[in-house]
């Protein structure tokens, strides 16, 4: 299993970054996925999750409004587009997936968000 995460990046207040997660080595349209973070100091925290297919999500308050996650179950990625960003979402972002008993974190790609 394999979970690798890009587009993480430096960007100013009010700016947008669009995260990818690029899945293989497993049945990739069974699991959920999800997006969380760390911030440094802080515990990890669930941003967003999407179902097997595509259509429930499921958001932190903090984020609503703001982030949206999607997949593509024919390029086995997940997304985090990520808009209007704040201070407060710098950290290292995460994508898991879960489901069939089975759990598995990528390495993380960092978002700092800063003027």
């Amino acid at each position: 299993v394999q979970l690798l995460e890009s587009g993480g990046g430096l960007v100013q207040p009010g700016g947008s970054l669009r995260l990818s997660c690029a899945a293989s080595g497993f049945t990739f349209n069974r699991h959920g996925m999800s997006w969380h973070r760390q911030a440094p100091g802080k515990e990890r925290e669930l941003v967003a999750s999407i179902n097997t297919s595509g259509r429930s999500t499921t958001y932190a308050d903090s984020v609503r409004g703001r982030f949206t996650i999607s997949r593509d179950n024919h390029e086995n990625t997940v997304y985090l587009q990520m808009n209007n960003l704040k201070d407060e979402d710098t950290g290292v972002y995460y994508c898991k997936a879960f489901g069939e008993s089975m759990i598995s974190w990528g390495q993380g790609t960092q978002v700092t968000v800063s003027s």
